[in-house]
């Protein structure tokens, strides 16, 4: 994948002033193409848009992406790649959207930077976005199919047969396929649900599948936002919270995603705060029937007992296994927690605690939690090729120098 001798001059005189201004293009390509195309409005999550998050992601991807062609010592890309495309297959993206996209962000270009985007500018960006886009096109051509998803069609129903109200805002569904069967997943995936909201509008979000395989059906664990600061609640899990009860209808994606359980026996050291428990809820209850004398070493961080999903399942499943051992930190009320597994109070810490040799560790949290605990891992001697972590919503952290 190389770009043709006359662009990659272009964009090495280029890339400088592109990747600066990568943001600020990206502000005026999302709101042009929604104005011409408002039925990519049920595809993007309004609520990244409204924060900003979407449009920076686009750009550092496409912005570390670029970079990758012009230099030969620059990081691997393809990682990235490969987890750009789960998000946009639990999506229901489709090639032709790319067409949609190209033209609008080439046109953003052109709007930002002026005078300074000749037709050689323009050429030699277009390349860098179809070498971009074929690249994210054939990836997700093969996970669609690996699903058995047509992607035009790429919404299955299913019917929430249970519903389980876990702690605070939180709560599981139990999710049966109306026909057929839950397609083949690994443990740490996710789906994406979308939803026809009051407004006439529909959004996607995407939520970890919070049980392992099971073949009949999935469990995802939703935790309901609600607005601070004058934010308002969040829209998908304000309405499953509100409507999503038993003999209710959902379209669910594809699962997707490549943060997943390995099927090594090599100690696991799972770390996560608040909803982030969701993925190692799956792994533990995976681990409790299928290796369950895996070494595993349990770190979460959360307001409160009161406000820990899962806690009620998670400690069956520590119990359950040969070498499982837990330690949660509450910021308030650490003293409510059970007697027979007392919380540390404030914020985690993980200087002093227990790590297996050789471990995999796996997170998921609020990026700076993750960032702050990654740290700490690695300055404990874990590498950082064997600290993996899943982030909800569009990946800030990736493109970044300390996510290498």
């Amino acid at each position: 994948m190389k770009l043709s001798p006359e662009s990659e001059a272009v964009v090495r005189a280029t890339a400088g002033v592109v990747a600066a201004h990568a943001e600020e293009i990206t502000k005026v390509f999302y709101p042009a193409m929604f104005a011409a195309h408002p039925e990519l409005l049920r595809v993007f999550n309004r609520a990244n848009q409204a924060v900003g998050e979407q449009p920076k992601a686009l750009a550092a991807s496409v912005a570390a992406f670029a970079v990758q062609l012009i230099d030969p010592d620059a990081p691997d890309f393809t990682p990235v790649m490969r987890r750009i495309a789960h998000k946009h297959v639990s999506l229901g993206i489709t090639a032709r959207q790319y067409t949609i996209v190209g033209h609008h962000l080439l046109d953003a270009v052109g709007t930002v930077l002026g005078d300074a985007v000749t037709p050689e500018v323009r050429a030699a960006w277009d390349e860098v976005y179809w070498l971009f886009g074929c690249s994210l096109i054939a990836e997700e051509a093969k996970l669609y199919a690996l699903g058995g998803t047509d992607p035009e069609n790429p919404w299955r129903q299913y019917r929430v047969v249970e519903r389980h109200e876990e702690s605070g805002d939180a709560f599981s569904l139990v999710l049966a396929p109306v026909a057929g069967e839950v397609p083949a997943h690994r443990t740490g995936q996710y789906v994406a649900i979308a939803v026809d909201l009051p407004d006439g509008s529909r959004q996607p979000r995407q939520y970890t599948i919070s049980s392992g395989p099971r073949g009949d059906a999935l469990r995802v664990t939703v935790k309901r936002v609600r607005g601070v600061h004058g934010a308002p609640d969040g829209q998908v899990s304000t309405w499953l919270y509100e409507n999503a009860q038993p003999g209710a209808v959902l379209d669910v994606s594809q699962p997707a995603g490549d943060v997943v359980l390995d099927d090594t026996d090599r100690p696991l050291v799972l770390v996560s705060a608040g909803i982030g428990i969701t993925p190692v809820a799956a792994i533990l209850e995976d681990l409790s029937r299928r290796q369950p004398q895996r070494t595993v070493r349990l770190f979460h961080a959360d307001r409160a007992h009161d406000t820990h999903a899962l806690y009620a399942s998670l400690r069956r499943q520590v119990l359950a296994m040969d070498d499982a051992r837990a330690q949660n930190w509450y910021e308030a009320d650490a003293e409510s927690a059970p007697t027979l597994h007392p919380a540390l109070p404030g914020f985690m810490d993980l200087g002093e605690v227990d790590l297996p040799a050789e471990a995999t560790v796996f997170m998921c949290g609020p990026l700076p939690f993750m960032r702050a605990s990654r740290s700490t891992l690695m300055a404990r001697g874990i590498p950082s090729d064997r600290i993996h972590y899943e982030v909800f919503g569009p990946d800030l952290w990736a493109q970044q120098p300390d996510a290498a």
